[in-house]
């Protein structure tokens, strides 16, 4: 074995695997050995699927078609809120059926077919309700400081490609949760635009849900979410220039009096003078987002657990906030107080505003990730002002439909945590934000797991 899995790239690996160079189940082994040795300090896997991945992985190398795959024995983790055949869907919670799953969901068919090995499955908070992960199965902690949370809901599959036990994750975003632990944990998170990539299931919280990856470079977001997508003309988006764009830097938080921190604000605009000196048009500028769009997002941010909360096997035993936060949807679906209108009313609002605008730029978070504790012990009123209060800038895109990406952009002074930015396109435009990062990824390097994991 020549290629360590966490200091390769998905591309790297995919390549040496059809190369000849690696076996697929070498990868998988090197991959098993980094989880055993690193995740019992960080708790980011639910299962490790040890010799049942090691024998997928077999199989990947046995394909008379290997040299064709676009992910060749890539191991891979998947979070643990959609369908893996063979494994049970926890989705965070002891309420839940722990009968093994019958079939892949797509977008993990699609991975397998690709010649993916999934490895194990990540935690996720109880139905993936906040911006922090824990559950009654445990805390999930972030490599880059094991007293704070990696972000949620894809919390443990942000963990488990910045401590470099895989090279990219699948996770799903329905406010927020691929890019924030992505910004937490010092990584590339895309969150795709509505329809690109089958959705999570059941709804998927009205629609906002997406699924996407989690990965240490952006040629490796392109790559893994051209087989999520089935569109395989993204996967070179990050090597084509994105031409001069009009590019808008807003640094306020969406929710008003949501302080943000200075050097995310600092962040965000030495990314807009990289973009200005690449010859782009930058202006800083704010996007105001009406009150009805904020109370859209929260009342989906409720009723979206109801409805995974009808499908539990005994919901009784949904944790404390979870289950307040459920009640609260319930209550508004009766209601009717569910609706369209003011997301339409918003797209309708972000179109006027990108009339001259080609990309969004704006701050990952407005503060430093919250502790690493047992938030779903604590009340409700807690966890949502916890979320809603550091990790403000993603979700009003998922009430839109329109595509994000969130990227590094440099360290934290004082704490070394990784700053980040997000990027933001209308819909139809992965490409765009994909080659906007590349951009910036070129100009600014990130490192590509946390210190003390090379």
């Amino acid at each position: 074995m020549s290629i360590p899995v966490s200091s390769s790239s998905v591309v790297a690996l995919a390549d040496a695997v059809r190369a000849g160079r690696v076996t697929s189940r070498a990868l998988s082994e090197h991959a098993l050995a980094r989880i055993a040795e690193r995740d019992p300090a960080l708790g980011a896997f639910q299962v490790v699927r040890g010799q049942r991945a090691l024998d997928e992985a077999d199989a990947v190398d046995a394909r008379v078609d290997r040299a064709d795959l676009p992910l060749a024995g890539v191991p891979v983790a998947v979070k643990d809120n959609v369908p893996v055949a063979g494994e049970p869907m926890r989705v965070g919670s002891d309420a839940s059926d722990p009968a093994p799953q019958t079939a892949d969901h797509p977008v993990v068919a699609r991975l397998r077919a690709a010649g993916a090995v999934v490895v194990g499955l990540t935690r996720v908070p109880e139905l993936c309700v906040y911006g922090m992960t824990d559950s009654i199965y445990g805390i999930t902690r972030n490599p880059w400081d094991l007293g704070r949370t990696p972000g949620g809901s894809s919390g443990g599959s942000g963990a488990a490609v910045a401590a470099g036990m895989v090279s990219a994750a699948h996770g799903n975003d329905g406010l927020g949760s691929i890019r924030i632990p992505a910004a937490c944990c010092g990584l590339v998170g895309i969150k795709p635009g509505a329809g690109v990539v089958p959705p999570p299931g059941n709804g998927s919280w009205f629609g906002l849900a997406e699924n996407g990856p989690l990965t240490t470079t952006v040629a490796d977001a392109a790559l893994v979410l051209s087989v999520m997508a089935a569109a395989p003309e993204l996967a070179q988006a990050a090597a084509r220039p994105p031409g001069q764009l009009r590019i808008a830097l807003a640094v306020r938080a969406p929710i008003p009096a949501t302080p943000v921190d200075e050097q995310f604000v600092r962040a965000a605009r030495a990314s807009g003078d990289l973009l200005r000196k690449a010859g782009h048009v930058v202006s800083e500028r704010e996007l105001s987002v009406p009150l009805g769009a904020r109370l859209a997002g929260l009342a989906v941010w409720c009723a979206g657990p109801e409805m995974d909360a009808r499908r539990l096997t005994d919901r009784s035993q949904l944790g404390k906030a979870v289950a307040r936060q459920a009640a609260v949807g319930r209550f508004l679906l009766r209601a009717g107080l569910v609706r369209d209108s003011s997301r339409q009313a918003w797209c309708s609002e972000a179109g006027r505003f990108f009339e001259d605008v080609d990309v969004l730029l704006t701050p990952g978070l407005a503060q430093l990730p919250p502790a690493a504790l047992r938030w779903g012990e604590r009340g409700w009123l807690a966890n949502v002002r916890a979320s809603s209060s550091y990790a403000p800038f993603g979700g009003v895109w998922n009430l839109a439909g329109w595509p994000a990406i969130v990227i590094p952009a440099g360290r934290h002074i004082g704490t070394g945590m990784p700053l980040s930015v997000q990027l933001v396109a209308q819909p139809g435009g992965e490409a765009r934000l994909l080659a906007v990062a590349a951009q910036l990824e070129q100009l600014a390097p990130w490192p590509a797991v946390a210190p003390g994991y090379a």
